[in-house]
């Protein structure tokens, strides 16, 4: 990682002192910033502690959202309010680093440093079998914690939204997919040339209503893809808040299933499968004590595979030449692990898709998942 002496980096360094100077009653001194990448419109760096009155953190992590419109506004109030939700959460089910201080108005955010540790994205690369699974099943466990523990939190959530300087942050994730589900009917017919099949309309409606109302409400990061994701000492931590919210869980871990296939290593595919149950199985162990009914096979394969529609659908969207409308803001899918511009991950989610349809017993939706992905591979790839 490298030092930065970038001037807006030495801005935020510069804003957190104040914040956490504030909070302390005494000077606080920041130093030796590194680079920790970020999400193109955001920046992440690392600082020590050079004289830190209030506590004995040695390191923290700056976030700062860079200046823009009002959606990254709406979005930096969206993160604010789930990094305060998240952080009143028990340790051992709190999802991610905790926050320390934050400035609205400067869109500057401090947080607890969670270290170095692995990447998902490294251990699914790993040639170490045993290795790939246990992060895999780490991550549907951590999920399944964190869904357990905030069910009938909505409320609060909701409040802590209510305190953003500039209102209710929109849910920028609920309002894409409604305008992809709105486009559906004509970009099956006009770009894929297919005929609307009522079946899979029907299934699009369902998997709307999975942001809005859902059977398993609980709380989400959202963006829950394996770039985000470190494992330390303390297991299984998720590191972006920016678009978290309530919505049914079994969009999470659909949204994890969608994104971890790219980046297994290259004799890992066949095992695809075999993965995503581990994930599953793992997730339902932890969640099943609230939600019974989640331990039918039968129940669980139909909501996966709804959640599972909703982002497959979503990211494709995002890569069909469509009007702007369709999509919802064109900024918004920026920096999130669903997004891609590689075709070839998208073909496969829809391959993915339809042999997870096939196991749930949706044959139409399989169908129609097969269809779609045939269309693409002969437009895209050959």
């Amino acid at each position: 990682m490298t030092v930065l002496a970038d001037s807006h980096i030495t801005g935020a360094v510069q804003a957190a002192e104040r914040l956490l100077a504030a909070r302390a009653g005494s000077p606080v001194s920041l130093a030796d910033p590194q680079d920790l990448g970020g999400s193109g419109r955001t920046e992440v760096v690392r600082v020590r502690v050079a004289q830190n009155p209030f506590s004995g953190d040695r390191t923290l992590v700056i976030k700062v959202l860079g200046d823009g419109d009002a959606v990254s506004g709406e979005a930096f109030i969206r993160e604010v309010a789930s990094y305060k939700y998240a952080t009143a959460l028990p340790t051992e089910s709190r999802p991610g680093p905790a926050l320390i201080a934050f400035d609205l108005r400067a869109r500057v955010l401090v947080l607890s440093d969670l270290g170095d540790g692995k990447s998902m994205t490294e251990l699914l690369g790993s040639n170490d079998v045993v290795a790939t699974f246990n992060a895999v099943s780490a991550w549907g466990q951590a999920l399944g914690r964190m869904h357990a523990a905030t069910v009938g939190g909505e409320n609060d959530f909701a409040a802590l939204l209510r305190q953003g300087a500039e209102g209710i942050a929109v849910d920028a994730l609920r309002a894409q997919f409604d305008a992809a589900v709105r486009a559906a009917p004509r970009v099956i017919a006009d770009v894929f040339g297919l005929t609307v099949d009522p079946e899979v309309l029907d299934a699009l409606g369902k998997a709307g209503e999975l942001f809005r109302e859902g059977e398993h409400r609980a709380f989400s990061p959202s963006d829950v893809g394996p770039e985000n994701i470190l494992i330390n000492d303390e297991g299984v931590q998720f590191m972006d808040y920016e678009w978290g919210g309530f919505r049914d869980a079994s969009l999470d871990i659909a949204y994890a299933l969608v994104t971890f296939t790219p980046w297994l290593s290259g004799d890992s595919g066949a095992r695809r499968v075999d993965l995503e149950t581990s994930m599953i199985d793992a997730w339902r162990s932890e969640v099943q004590g609230i939600w019974p009914a989640l331990g039918s096979d039968r129940e669980l394969a139909r909501k996966t595979v709804l959640a599972r529609l909703a982002w497959v659908w979503l990211s494709t969207m995002w890569m069909l030449p469509v009007d702007e409308s369709d999509v919802g803001r064109t900024d918004e899918p920026h920096g999130l692990a669903l997004s891609t511009s590689d075709p070839r991950v998208i073909v496969d989610r829809w391959a993915g898709l339809a042999d997870a349809a096939r196991r749930a017993d949706a044959p139409g939706l399989a169908g129609f998942a097969d269809t779609v992905g045939q269309a693409l591979d002969s437009s895209w790839l050959h």
